[in-house]
């Protein structure tokens, strides 16, 4: 095998997108080069600081996160009817790691998808601050602040596409790679449901499907997949086991690639 040019999708999945950094470090020392990226959601602040460079950085950032910084980052909004926490502390957080710079002088291309709430589509960033884009990205409904962008009104990219295999900028012979941490799973036996957990469910099976069209209609050449609730969306505090998940899913994917080609 000669081709090691990879355009690479890194999905949505709250705190398990962590394992995109693994992923991204599999593919690396394996010899493969990223020539472009596409993210959704949490996989679009790892897709935004892959491409400024800044993964090591980011990676020792989520290393030292715990419940305590998690809480500190939550700027409850009290006086709004639409969602819990306003966003603006996480990406402040974000910018310690990575200046905002407009995404098309990032190092390599980069694409990141959100939901547009109010003319019911997906809106992609390939232009324009790579911060704005990753708070539109990552608004989940009801818990982040929506972005109101022109006519627009902006929350999370896995609404409509949590598995952007369309959008990435894939040149000739790039092989497709994909990271889904949304895999199909089902509940843990003996979970006890109640009126949230069945809404959270809902919006699980929505995540599951969507991602599932994503791969029929845009099959990737390489698949690396973590069950849905392998992790839980705020187990930040869990980074390192789920980065070298990433590295494990990525590295079992690329054997079996490897295998026949």
């Amino acid at each position: 095998m000669t081709n090691k040019r990879v355009a690479l999708v890194l999905g949505s999945g709250g705190a398990r997108g962590l394992a995109h950094i693994g992923a991204i470090e599999a593919l690396e020392e394996r010899g493969y080069t990223i020539t472009s990226i596409a993210g959704c959601s949490m996989g679009s602040i790892i897709a935004g600081m892959y491409a400024a460079g800044q993964l090591q950085e980011a990676k020792k950032w989520f290393l030292q996160v715990d419940k305590q910084l998690i809480l500190r980052m939550m700027d409850i909004n009290l006086l709004s009817h639409n969602s819990l926490v306003k966003g603006a502390r996480i990406i402040k957080e974000l910018q310690t790691i990575v200046p905002d710079r407009p995404i098309e002088q990032l190092n390599i291309p980069c694409a990141i998808v959100a939901t547009d709430i109010l003319h019911t589509e997906q809106v992609i960033f390939r232009t324009g601050s790579l911060f704005e884009a990753v708070r539109a990205s990552i608004s989940i409904p009801l818990f982040f602040e929506p972005v109101a962008l022109g006519d627009r009104l902006l929350v999370d990219g896995g609404i409509l596409n949590p598995l952007p295999l369309d959008i990435v900028q894939r040149q000739d012979g790039d092989i497709l790679v994909a990271v889904d941490i949304s895999g199909k799973d089902g509940l843990p036996f003996g979970r006890k449901l109640n009126f949230v957990s069945i809404l959270d469910r809902m919006s699980d099976l929505q995540i599951q499907q969507n991602t599932l069209l994503s791969l029929r209609l845009t099959p990737p050449d390489i698949h690396a997949v973590m069950r849905q609730y392998a992790y839980t969306t705020f187990d930040f505090d869990k980074a390192e086991t789920i980065i070298a998940e990433g590295k494990r899913i990525m590295n079992e994917a690329l054997d079996a690639y490897e295998a026949t080609h």
